[in-house]
């Protein structure tokens, strides 16, 4: 087998699980410097959020700065982690937000930087 395409190596899926589980804390507890952090630094990154459309690492640095620091927490349902190789990865959750009936949906695409593990394209939606 070809290691480029291996999937779910162990020690690469256990750095994306971390990489995930901090990025969970810092999003429930408004950690706005780890989430700017866990976000890849260039223009070509992307977070389609539930009603915002942000493309690139100052749009999304942005919008964490104005959010509203409530109503943050949630439940996550199902988690898969999936790596692709050494160097790219997806994150997919469902997950409910307490006090609320709605379902949520999160996809991330990770990559492997210089800097660590980085998020590189978000999608976050809700279910009614």
């Amino acid at each position: 087998m070809n290691p480029a395409l291996a999937i779910n190596l162990p020690a690469v899926l256990a750095e994306v699980t971390a990489a995930f589980a901090r990025y969970e804390d810092a999003l429930v507890n408004n950690k706005v410097a780890v989430l700017d952090e866990l976000f890849w630094n260039s223009p070509h990154t992307l977070r389609y959020g539930a009603t915002e459309n942000l493309y690139g690492y100052a749009a999304i640095c942005d919008f964490r700065a104005g959010r509203p620091a409530q109503g943050l927490q949630r439940s996550l349902i199902k988690t898969v982690i999936t790596t692709y190789g050494a160097d790219m990865a997806t994150a997919n959750v469902e997950f409910e937000r307490v006090g609320s009936a709605k379902t949520g949906r999160q996809s991330q695409t990770w990559m492997r930087t210089p800097e660590g593990w980085r998020v590189v394209a978000a999608h976050v939606s809700l279910l009614a």
